[in-house]
């Protein structure tokens, strides 16, 4: 099953494959780092204009590490977390720092890197170095959970099993196996999809274990927690730095808050922004984007 899974689902994506700019030929380690980092819980469409604009104003760590903090958060833009942003240019930094500008293709290397975790310094040993790694996102977890153990979903949270499971999957050859990862993950992402499947079009559809079965629900749902958004912490922090990040000048306490927000909440999630190095106070209370 191992086997046909793989043929399949490489030989589906030599057609379906989406043609991303962090994909072709002409793309370096930093493009695909950044663009792992970037891609972390937001859709490619949000991701590819600002990659793209990224990586013309920044293309190497060097230009990153450089940059003013300010900057590289206004550029950031809309993506979200914007804590990401801080560790992309940390990691920019050390980059630079330690191996003279160039991203290291070692996976203990990658992984010593500030932001950089096990899924993303696998990612980048396939998709920029074509190296073996076992590169395991939701997307793939869902594709392996579905074909090979019948099951809806995984569990919230990766298991031991799963990732033994997923490292015995990947092919032995650098380059079959990196292009396991690439395939496995669009298959997750366009056709085994989380709420609406595309089981017609799917390459192992015939020899899939969650289709013979029945498709039976998420057993796990349950366990599943759902992330909302208007009032939270979450949306407050966004419109702040939004509205720093279109300020020329620091701002007032007052205008970062709507008539209908508590106080207390604003104050948290400033106080927040503060802690996290995202925005800093003035001697007036004023707030604005760092100013290193």
């Amino acid at each position: 099953m191992r086997d046909e899974l793989v043929t399949r689902t490489t030989t589906w994506f030599d057609d379906a494959a989406r043609d991303l700019p962090w994909r072709r030929a002409g793309r370096t380690p930093w493009g695909v780092l950044v663009s792992e980092v970037m891609l972390q819980q937001t859709p490619v469409a949000r991701v590819e204009p600002v990659w793209r604009a990224w990586m013309d104003r920044w293309p190497t760590p060097g230009d990153l590490a450089a940059a003013p903090t300010a900057d590289v958060l206004r550029a950031w833009g809309r993506l979200g977390y914007p804590r990401r942003a801080l560790r992309l240019q940390d990691c920019a930094r050390a980059v630079a720092g330690r191996h003279d500008g160039v991203v290291p293709d070692d996976g203990e290397a990658l992984r010593a890197l500030p932001g950089v975790g096990e899924y993303t310094a696998a990612a980048v040993q396939a998709f920029a170095f074509g190296r073996r790694s076992v590169v395991v996102d939701t997307n793939v977890r869902r594709v392996l959970a579905r074909a090979l153990g019948g099951t809806a979903l995984g569990a919230p949270t990766p298991t031991a099993a799963e990732r033994a499971q997923a490292a015995r999957v990947v092919p032995d050859d650098d380059a079959a196996a990196a292009r396991w990862a690439a395939a496995s993950m669009e298959l997750g992402a366009l056709v085994c999809t989380a709420r609406a499947p595309r089981c017609h079009a799917c390459p192992v559809a015939d020899v899939c274990a969650w289709r013979a079965a029945g498709h039976p629900p998420d057993e796990h749902a349950h366990r599943r927690r759902t992330q909302a958004w208007h009032g939270t912490d979450r949306q407050v922090r966004g419109r702040a730095m939004a509205a720093l990040r279109a300020a020329d000048a620091p701002v007032p306490r007052a205008l970062l808050a709507d008539s209908g927000q508590d106080p207390a909440q604003v104050e948290r999630c400033l106080g927040s922004l503060v802690e996290d190095g995202l925005v800093e106070q003035d001697d007036a209370g004023r707030f604005h984007l760092p100013t290193t």
